[in-house]
């Protein structure tokens, strides 16, 4: 790739203050001071900035076990980040796969690799999000009945146009459900308990697909393997 991109790749640099450091004469390539932005340079290449080597991060693919009062967004705002949760450099080119709300808790997948994050999120491959829902009111005989059939056949939400996909409802406790998604609506969860006359109170996400929590604490994070990546 370029110099001036692999500058901006592996510091803090943008494009444009990467050209300045190189007209500085602040970067060497494999010893030799460089100052052309459109030099190429390659794995093999050994790139100094100030003396400091440089070393391209490749992909990513992390879980997070996020807490309440965190977002799943790229933009700072009034809550913390979950990639401010995450300590690695360029962590900001993190992107959640699939979100959930700021009091929503569990499993959250994260890369920078947008083609696997479109393997695990595309409905059509049918990859499994199993939440934990807590409910206002006992759910048991005949409502139970009603709302897993409902959800197994899928209902229209208010301002969707297309109904939900079928999804699979099992009671844990009177109060407690286990739901599982093979899609990601807007506060879906919440919004289908809704329509079956009852309220969330509190949501965790325990498993995507083959992935799951186990034992990570909260507000922790890993990387995955080869093989669970692999596995989407």
């Amino acid at each position: 790739m370029r110099l001036d991109r692999f500058l901006a790749e592996t510091t803090d640099l943008t494009r444009g203050l990467a050209k300045k450091a190189l007209q500085r004469g602040e970067v060497r390539v494999n010893g030799e001071l460089v100052k052309q932005a459109a030099t190429q340079v390659d794995e093999a290449s050994r790139v100094t900035w100030h003396d400091e080597p440089l070393v391209l991060v490749g992909r990513r693919y992390l879980m997070l076990h996020k807490p309440p009062g965190v977002e799943c967004t790229a933009r700072r705002g009034l809550y913390l980040r979950a990639i401010d949760l995450i300590d690695l450099p360029k962590a900001e080119r993190l992107q959640p796969v699939g979100r959930l709300d700021v009091d929503t808790t569990g499993l959250v997948l994260l890369t920078d690799d947008g083609q696997w994050s479109h393997r695990v999120t595309a409905p059509r491959r049918r990859c499994g999000k199993v939440y934990r829902v807590s409910l206002a009111e006992p759910l048991a005989g005949e409502a139970l009945e009603q709302a897993a059939r409902c959800f197994a056949e899928g209902l229209l939400l208010e301002g969707d146009t297309k109904p939900t996909r079928p999804a699979e409802l099992i009671m844990r406790e009177p109060r407690v459900a286990e739901l599982t998604l093979f899609e990601g609506r807007y506060h879906q969860v919440k919004r289908m308990f809704a329509v079956v006359g009852n309220h969330v109170v509190a949501l965790h996400r325990e498993s995507v697909g083959p992935l799951a929590l186990a034992d990570l604490p909260e507000g922790a994070w890993r990387a995955l393997s080869a093989e669970e990546i692999a596995a989407f």
